[in-house]
């Protein structure tokens, strides 16, 4: 049976990003173990989603949230999600928080209950693929770790990695340093990925 991964690209540059980079690199991993893959790849630089708004809320409230639906229909078909997050800012990318806003839908990717929300999204491995310009890590200036960590729970998904590719833009061989580190701590977390027919 094919794994269905659904990839997520919000590099404002594109193909030339190294958080997409990132992204293809941890694919190829996959797919070199000779898994059968079926991916969703969506690119927010080239099909960026509007951002959330009252009109979208009508449209969610007529039935008529086209892009919102197939968005959380591609979420929920996903046995891995693969989140390439470059940080902006100290933040992520603002086209990714506005494809956030579409799927995060109470009553179908979360409820409401007396005890507070709980995620309806389970089973699923996600990794984060993280790209900074500067050091970060650990430090107050790292708002996009808690953010992703905290709307991920919100949504059920709790079985995160995240891969962070952090000084890239400082002096020396940082850069390539960075890659390289992340490319192979890519390729550690691939080969412990489980599969469901090898979990059966």
């Amino acid at each position: 049976m094919a794994t269905t991964v659904l990839h997520i690209d919000s590099s404002i540059f594109g193909g030339a990003g190294v958080s997409n980079q990132l992204g293809q690199h941890l694919i190829a991993n996959i797919e070199a173990r000779g898994e059968e893959l079926n991916v969703t790849h969506r690119d927010l630089s080239v099909e960026p989603v509007p951002h959330f708004s009252a009109e979208t809320i009508t449209q969610i409230g007529e039935g008529k949230a086209e892009l919102a639906d197939t968005l959380i229909a591609e979420l929920i078909a996903a046995d891995v999600l693969v989140l390439a997050a470059p940080m902006y800012n100290f933040a992520i990318p603002s086209s990714l928080k506005a494809w956030f806003d579409h799927v995060a839908r109470a009553g179908t990717t979360f409820k409401y209950t007396e005890n507070g929300p709980v995620g309806l999204l389970k089973d699923k491995k996600v990794f984060v693929l993280t790209t900074r310009g500067g050091v970060h890590l650990g430090a107050a200036s790292d708002t996009q770790s808690a953010y992703l960590k905290t709307m991920l729970g919100f949504l059920g998904l709790n079985d995160v990695v995240f891969i962070y590719a952090e000084g890239l833009n400082m002096s020396g061989d940082s850069r390539e340093q960075a890659i390289s580190k992340a490319q192979a701590e890519i390729h550690s977390h691939v080969q412990q990925l489980r599969f469901s027919e090898e979990a059966a």
